[in-house]
């Protein structure tokens, strides 16, 4: 959110680190539009449904990916990623790495990265107005995975994104099949987060239904309890990783990035 596939100092970086350390490896950085300023501004802007289609249409067509590839996302980009595994099985993904992903959506607006901070403004306006309405729905990226626990039903019925990927208004099979074919699912989580609201997210945690102070974990959700999305077959299987990183939303060293991601981009 509010960043690009080429930053220097972000995303760009990233891609230079791990070619750096994993000589010959192929790094594809991720740009949504023409140019960087159109892949910022559809962060925001761009339904994510497209995005995650735009996506697989760049996968399916990178010849040096049909052997399988391992994916990173940040932030918003790990649930996006997880709806790539699984809507589009083909290339295969091996490993999904989400840090700092918001896999069961937010309820706050805390903080904004970057020099956004007007977009931030206008976000925070069109989700007072209405998350749930079809025009915010269909503009705003961040009410896709807005996810208000004191109107479970609304959030059910009118998420565009997020509760269709979290099979939340029907079962779908494939979406289960799909994501259980990775090989491991790595969740992130900052243990100082001022961005993610509730930072339980990041590790697939949420508020519990009601109401917006405690959360529960991962374990005590319907999400693991009926298992809709395979997660609990996948943790009972090893296939589930939680990192936990010191520091605020993104906020990592390089030290600590080196030792616990790269073994999985190996």
């Amino acid at each position: 959110m509010g960043d690009s596939c080429c930053n220097p100092e972000s995303m760009g970086y990233i891609k230079k680190i791990v070619e750096e350390k994993i000589p010959g490896i192929y790094v594809l950085s991720l740009q949504i539009g023409d140019n960087v300023i159109e892949d910022v501004e559809n962060s925001f802007l761009m339904n994510v449904n497209d995005q995650v289609k735009f996506v697989c249409g760049v996968l399916a067509k990178d010849p040096k990916l049909q052997g399988g590839y391992n994916a990173m996302g940040f932030s918003q980009g790990g649930q996006f990623l997880r709806a790539v595994v699984q809507r589009c099985p083909s290339p295969p993904m091996l490993n999904l790495i989400s840090v700092g992903g918001q896999h069961q959506g937010v309820y706050g607006f805390p903080r904004c990265p970057g020099e956004s901070s007007h977009l931030c403004d206008w976000i925070r306006k069109m989700l007072d107005l209405g998350a749930y309405t079809e025009a915010v729905q269909n503009r705003l990226v961040q009410a896709q995975y807005w996810h208000d626990p004191l109107n479970e039903e609304e959030y059910q019925k009118k998420s565009l994104f997020l509760a269709d990927i979290n099979q939340e208004q029907c079962i779908n099979q494939t979406y289960k099949k799909n994501l259980m074919s990775l090989k491991k699912m790595v969740l992130v989580k900052f243990l100082n987060d001022t961005m993610v609201d509730p930072p339980a997210s990041e590790w697939f945690g949420y508020y519990r239904s009601g109401q917006a102070k405690e959360t529960i974990p991962l374990k005590e959700t319907s999400l693991y309890t009926e298992d809709r999305l395979g997660l609990k077959e996948m943790d009972q299987a090893g296939k589930l990783v939680y990192l936990g990183a010191e520091g605020d939303h993104l906020h990592f060293s390089k030290d600590w990035f080196f030792k616990n991601i790269l073994p999985f981009l190996q």
